[in-house]
């Protein structure tokens, strides 16, 4: 999954890229938008991810609790 925010975060920074490089206001708008969108979906796939961890790290705590390892 990590390499989803690699993907995302790499998608920004093309965005930003363009977005700066472009000589048309709306074009430039438009690639700050995009860089906007994929900096928060890779924002996402953090915290998804980072929930995730968490949920699964709690599940085998219960699950050890409950087979009597510690």
């Amino acid at each position: 999954m990590a390499d989803l925010v690699n993907t995302y975060r790499a998608q920004a920074e093309k965005a930003q890229a363009d977005a700066d490089s472009a000589t048309l206001e709306n074009v430039r708008e438009r690639n700050l938008r995009a860089a906007q969108a994929w900096t928060q979906m890779a924002e996402r796939q953090e915290r998804t991810e980072r929930g995730r961890a968490v949920r699964e790290g709690a599940a085998q705590a219960r699950a050890a609790i409950a087979l009597g390892v510690e």
